[in-house]
Formats: structure tokens, sequence, C-alpha cells
């Protein structure tokens, strides 16, 4: 192991989150199948990696909620001992943010993607149905919000989180919804703030 991954391994046990791909700017490779290192860049945009991480968090919320901070770009996971675990998150850009409390109806890996009929209206040139895979807009899991059309969900396009891009679902890399993926229950409740 070089110095750098032993380095991000050892920070990640000091604060308690496991290592992972993301936190070693590994990115998903469609081609090879493979996680691979890449440039923090996409088409010559560069961008700055928003990393997970364990804060304190007090709240109402038990732990499991998910609270989503839509104008901080932050998502919380609930922890015990008043802490959370803090992801960066894309969110729905202006008139597509939104807020409510939901529960979380189902979870999918590598999801199918059916965009709503206002979406392909929008942009006709939308696929009516892909299936999941690396290309798929929701990316590696999705986590369903009650019946609403919104999930949260992952993307290929990491220079997207911290930004407002979505038509109102909520982003995470690839590699933070696969983690809140294997953290996150079916019937936990959601609530986004705007």
């Amino acid at each position: 192991m070089d110095r750098r991954k032993f380095t991000v391994a050892a920070l990640a046990a000091l604060v308690g989150v496991a290592a992972t791909p993301a936190m070693a700017k590994l990115y998903y490779n469609p081609d090879t199948n493979k996680w691979e290192e890449r440039e923090a860049s996409a088409g010559g945009r560069s961008f700055k990696r928003i990393d997970k991480e364990i804060v304190p968090y007090e709240t109402k919320f038990k732990v499991g909620t998910i609270v989503v901070e839509t104008g901080e770009r932050r998502l919380y996971l609930i922890l015990p001992d008043g802490k959370a675990l803090k992801y960066g998150i894309g969110v729905g850009r202006d008139g597509f943010t939104w807020s409510g409390q939901h529960r979380i109806s189902r979870k999918a890996e590598w999801p199918d993607w059916t965009p709503p009929a206002a979406m392909r209206k929008r942009v006709p040139d939308l696929p009516a149905h892909m299936k999941g895979g690396p290309q798929n807009p929701l990316g590696a899991r999705a986590l369903y919000i009650g019946s609403t059309l919104y999930r949260i969900h992952g993307t290929s396009e990491p220079w997207t989180i911290g930004q407002a891009v979505s038509s109102g679902c909520i982003r995470l890399t690839n590699e933070d919804v696969i983690d809140l993926y294997e953290r996150a229950q079916v019937g936990a409740l959601v609530v986004v703030h705007h």
C-alpha cells in the first residue's frame, strides 16, 4: 500500500468512517469495470470533492433519519450520541426545489430510469426508459422517497455535487450513495428542508 493510500486509511479509521474508493479519489470506469484513480476534473471542469464526515448534530429526529439541508447542499444521516454522517449533495435547480417529510419506500442497486413525462417534454431527446448501469443518470444506487417522483441517488458526474443541478432529486457521488445505501433502511424518515 503506498503512503497516500495508507494515510487515507489511517485517517478514516480515526474518524470511524470506512476507507472507500471515494476517499482514495477513485472513480468507477465502465470500460474496464474497475475503480481507477483519475484526475479530479471532467471536460476541463475542475472540482473539489466533498468528503463525507462524522459531525456533531443535535436533533429531535431518531437515529437512521435522513435530513436534507437543500440550502447547505448537505445530507445528514442521524447517528447515535448527537452525531451525524454528513455527505455533500447536488440538489434541485431553481424552480425544482421542494421540502417535506416522507419515508424511504424502496432501495435499488443500479436502478433503471424512466424519465417522467414532464421531464421528457422539457428535454425531448431523453430516452423513454434506460436500463441501470454506469451510464444511467441514477448512478449506482437509489433510495426512493415515498410515492414522490424524487429519489436520493448516485451520479457519475461528481463535479455536480455541491451544485443546484437536478430536477428535484438529491444526488450523491456513486461512492457516497453506496455507503448511504448500506446504512439507510427502507421505512426510514427523510426530511427535506428548503
